[in-house]
């Protein structure tokens, strides 16, 4: 072997620690990609877990190494088969447990019961993986499906684990949540916001062992640039994927306001979703179709040049009525991050970033009328936007860079963790915030 590899989890003296999240290379989670590439910079190896293959058509600069060394496995695979006979050999007290407690933990929900049948026999297989590569700590990304993953790895191999927890996984189905929780060794959740909602879910022992560290952005890559040309139109910049929980139908209703209101503008609209029909039958049915462009996905150094190109970015974030919503949105980093002005929902965690009159403008979700109004003011007053977005670049620099945020992470990631026992029970985590 070309590198030492051992129990310790280092190799070549960088200690290892493996990364789950549900599908990569995944278009929309830039912050788990640059995340894994600056951990790395700070000096930990990271293995790549993945519980399916994505195979989006846009890949980041910066992805194509990770993707070449990913640990991809089909559920119907000799791989996976011959770890249930190894763990079944090796240990089968724990592998019993961990498939009763995956089947028990999950019954309350169908979805998240079903996905268990599917990850249980991954975990298997990654944690036989895990444990010859000397992987010493597993961090999963979503406390959802990468998150009993790592439980179940935990109760296999003795692996360690943590999790980052973002939105619509502790807003809308907390199935297991708290048990997968209790059995971590720390949680990283990204706002105040969702500190606060997880310690009133499940007290002040399980907030004892969250830290919150914000989702973070280059700003070297997103930073402010030369004046562009003058445009007789103002430029509206959207950067969501196209779902109901981005609010782009009252954006598409504001637009037509200002239309109304004799103001000239384009409305440039960068994302891929199920909602696409939706969003062009909207526009078409206000007679929108020569202000609004669809650009679909694109990679991240396209993103900033769009970006650049802005009087304003705007994000009309809503709450379904399933719960689901935004954390705190990436795209709104990266714009501010780009010294622009940005237009935000005053929902969930985003005025943590979005400071109204300050960093940006907030408006209600679910209201084109003041979002119309708050489009109408930036285009009356481009001094104003520059303000804003000056500000907003300062905020991004202290708060939502990700060399800062993810040395955090790092400092975290490189400690030694003992398994920890099936209790809330942890000292020692200290919120990282701005």
């Amino acid at each position: 072997m070309s590198i030492s590899e051992g129990a310790n989890g280092q190799a070549g003296g960088a200690k290892k620690v493996a990364y789950l999240m549900s599908r990569f290379p995944k278009t929309t989670e830039t912050f788990i990609l640059y995340e894994i590439l600056e951990v790395e910079r700070l000096g930990l190896h990271v293995e790549v877990f993945p519980l399916l293959r994505e195979r989006d058509e846009v890949v980041h600069p910066g992805a194509e190494a990770l993707i070449a060394r990913a640990h991809y496995r089909r559920i119907l695979s000799p791989e996976v088969l011959a770890a249930q006979i190894y763990w079944l050999g090796r240990r089968p007290g724990a592998y019993v447990r961990a498939w009763w407690r995956a089947l028990r933990g999950n019954l309350g929900s169908r979805n998240f019961l079903a996905r268990a049948l599917m990850i249980v026999p991954l975990a298997a297989a990654f944690a036989r993986e895990m444990q010859a590569l000397g992987v010493a700590h597993v961090h999963a990304h979503w406390a959802t499906h990468p998150a009993l993953a790592a439980y179940v790895i935990n109760l296999l191999a003795g692996l360690p684990y943590s999790i980052t927890a973002h939105s619509h996984e502790i807003y809308v189905d907390r199935t297991m949540l708290e048990e997968k929780i209790r059995a971590a060794s720390f949680v990283v959740t990204i706002s105040e916001y969702n500190r606060r909602l997880l310690r009133e879910l499940y007290g002040d022992a399980a907030a004892g062992k969250i830290a919150v560290i914000h989702c973070g952005v280059d700003p070297e890559v997103f930073r402010p640039r030369p004046a562009r040309q003058p445009d007789t139109r103002f430029t509206i910049v959207c950067v969501a994927s196209l779902q109901a929980h981005k609010g782009h139908t009252f954006l598409i209703e504001a637009c037509a306001r200002l239309r109304d209101a004799g103001v000239p503008f384009r409305c440039l609209l960068v994302g891929e979703g199920e909602d696409r029909p939706k969003i062009e039958a909207q526009i078409a049915r206000l007679g929108l179709a020569g202000h609004f462009a669809l650009l679909g996905r694109q990679p991240r150094d396209r993103i900033s040049a769009i970006v650049a190109e802005a009087d304003v970015v705007t994000l009309q974030s809503i709450m379904t009525p399933s719960g689901m919503s935004e954390g705190i949105p990436v795209a709104l980093m990266e714009a501010l991050a780009a010294g622009r002005p940005v237009i935000a929902s005053a929902i969930r965690g985003i005025p943590e970033l979005v400071e109204d009159g300050v960093t940006g403008l907030l408006v209600p979700d679910q209201d084109a009328t003041a979002l119309a109004t708050a489009l109408l003011r930036i285009y009356q007053a481009p001094e104003l936007g520059r303000q804003l977005g000056a500000a907003g670049r300062e905020r991004v620099l202290r708060e939502f860079a990700i060399q800062r945020n993810a040395a955090a992470l790092h400092a975290l990631l490189a400690r030694d963790w003992a398994v920890p026992a099936d209790s809330f029970e942890l000292t020692g985590v200290v919120s990282v915030e701005g």
